[in-house]
Order: C-alpha cells, then sequence, then structure tokens
C-alpha cells in the first residue's frame, strides 16, 4: 500500500470518526500533493510524498514559534495537533545522537575538513536522511562537526 493510499484511507477512516481536525490536515496533505504533481506533471512516489509531507510539517514548527511569540496560544494548539498528525505519515524522526553519527560518516568520506565544506557534508548527508529529520537541525549539527 501506498503512502498517497493510506493517505486516502485515513481520510475516509477521519471522516467516519468526525475527526475534524485530521480530515482537514490529510485534505491539506493530500492538497499539497496534487499540487506538486501539477508541478511536476507526473505522479509522486511515496519518497517524494513524505518529502512534500516533511514541507508542511516545517512549516507548521515555524508556525508554532511565531504564534507563541505573537501570545497567541488557540493558534499554538491547533498547528501542534496538525504537527502530530503530520508527524504520523512520517517514518520515526532521528535523534541527534543518529544525526551525529551520519554525519560523522559523511565528513569521513568526503574528507571534509573544516567549516568551508559544509555544502559538500550535507550534500552526502541529506539524503540519507530525508524525511527523518529537520535540515536546520542537521546544518546546526555538521556547522558544529566541522568548526
Amino acid at each position: 500500500m501506498t503512502l498517497r493510499d493510506t493517505l486516502v484511507d485515513e481520510m475516509k477512516a477521519a471522516m467516519k470518526a468526525r475527526d475534524d481536525v485530521r480530515v482537514s490536515a490529510i485534505r491539506m496533505v493530500r492538497s499539497s500533493v496534487k499540487n506538486r504533481e501539477i508541478d511536476l506533471g507526473k505522479e509522486l512516489d511515496d519518497l517524494e510524498v513524505t518529502e512534500v509531507i516533511a514541507t508542511l510539517a516545517k512549516q507548521r514548527r515555524e508556525s508554532i514559534k511565531l504564534f507563541q511569540e505573537a501570545g497567541r496560544s488557540d493558534l499554538v494548539q491547533k498547528e501542534e495537533r496538525e504537527l502530530t498528525i503530520l508527524l504520523d505519515f512520517l517514518p520515526r524522526q532521528l535523534d541527534s545522537g543518529e544525526i551525529a553519527d551520519i554525519v560523522a560518516g559523511a565528513i569521513a568520506e568526503c574528507g571534509a575538513r573544516g567549516p568551508g565544506d559544509m555544502g559538500k557534508v550535507m550534500k552526502v548527508v541529506m539524503p540519507r536522511i530525508s524525511g527523518r529529520a529537520d535540515g536546520k537541525a542537521v546544518s546546526e549539527i555538521v556547522r558544529g562537526m566541522l568548526s
């Protein structure tokens, strides 16, 4: 069963359960996937759908931060609920130790020596962790290890 089929099944289940927030979040995902397919002119595979969901999750995290700064707890709660739903469709997220192990292997593989080689390392690391970690967190770990 593809991730796309899972989204359809989960949306049906959420509709039957009358879970409006879950239905809304899944519709948002399906809409974003469809828009991406139109842009690319092809049907997305599971990896590409995962990337779309990861992007939406990143947007939710940024919104949560901004809403917290603005003191909008009602919107923070809504965004957190949507983020939880989105994370259900993503692979298990890597912790910082696992990311550091992958980064260390990439640094050894490409022979990086300093902060100037950050681009080389990121090019090797990002395909290995696609959808399993936030790019900002990864870049901070890479920067820390190369300094």
